[in-house]
């Protein structure tokens, strides 16, 4: 048995932690102390990061200023279904590369981590010219499929090897109680990789719902732009903004922070879920 680490080790853990936490939260303390400021004090010089007066009326008023709940339906329906089009292509891919011997195997498997190297900036000219040819410019709809496609190939690795560590042998007794291999991976095997599914979701989403280049250049209309496209109304010739813009941009984090406690509690019941035959 290992020793259990003494007070002083403990007082140092916490002390660690506290100031973790601190850093990774200080931009976002930031935003919000910003976010309810007007421009006096936004402008100031020198600055206050404790706002004087606390002008929360900022959340209600920037609905009206750019047309915010388009934004957030729009992020959604890309951010849901690329997420849904690139796990549902992920899973099987995966499996395939976890269980099936073929030639190239290692050499496909090193081509999907490759393919991670190249921003979509880089592809633009081509993506555009591709959409165009086939009329999904200032489409969700061929927005989705590019961004799924972007995140699809990180997810198939990922889930591959969250499929190499489930043994063989389970997916053999449930043949043996009258599964075919089909039946095998959705009632075993998905069940047992729920935690590596949840954690391909949380990488898909937050790749889709954070997407801008793409959006950027594809899409022209303004009530099909997405969140993150959308708070660019705020930037000016002369002047930003910004206290409308932090608003925004924490508002824009309140489905990331939904989705991980949705999805935390998948992963807690993924680990034991079809370990017990029943």
């Amino acid at each position: 048995m290992s020793a259990k680490p003494s007070k002083p080790m403990k007082i140092a853990l916490y002390a660690i932690s506290i100031v973790t936490c601190a850093v990774i939260l200080y931009p976002y303390v930031v935003m919000f102390f910003s976010s309810v400021k007007d421009i006096n004090e936004i402008y100031r010089i020198p600055g206050t990061i404790w706002p004087e007066h606390w002008n929360l009326s900022n959340y209600i008023t920037v609905w009206q200023h750019i047309p915010l709940l388009y934004y957030f339906r729009n992020s959604a329906i890309v951010a849901f279904g690329a997420t849904a089009v690139s796990i549902c292509c992920a899973i099987p891919t995966g499996y395939a590369l976890a269980r099936m011997n073929f030639p190239g195997k290692k050499g496909f498997m090193q081509f999907i981590i490759i393919t991670q190297m190249f921003a979509p900036v880089v592809l633009l000219v081509g993506i555009y010219r591709v959409m165009l040819t086939f009329s999904l410019t200032n489409n969700l709809f061929g927005l989705i499929l590019l961004v799924a496609a972007f995140n699809q190939a990180f997810s198939a690795w990922l889930l591959s090897g969250t499929f190499a560590t489930i043994s063989h042998e389970l997916e053999e007794a449930a043949t043996i109680d009258g599964c075919n291999r089909v039946q095998a991976v959705i009632r075993v095997i998905i069940p047992l990789a729920a935690p590596g599914i949840a954690t391909a979701v949380i990488h898909a989403f937050i790749g889709a719902w954070n997407e801008y280049t793409l959006t950027l250049v594809l899409i022209s209309d303004t009530f099909k732009k997405s969140l993150n496209v959308g708070i660019r109304a705020f930037f000016g010739y002369t002047n930003v903004e910004w206290w409308y813009v932090f608003t925004c941009s924490l508002l824009t984090t309140v489905p990331i922070l939904l989705l991980f406690q949705f999805v935390d509690k998948h992963i807690v019941g993924g680990l034991t879920a079809g370990g017990v035959k029943g």
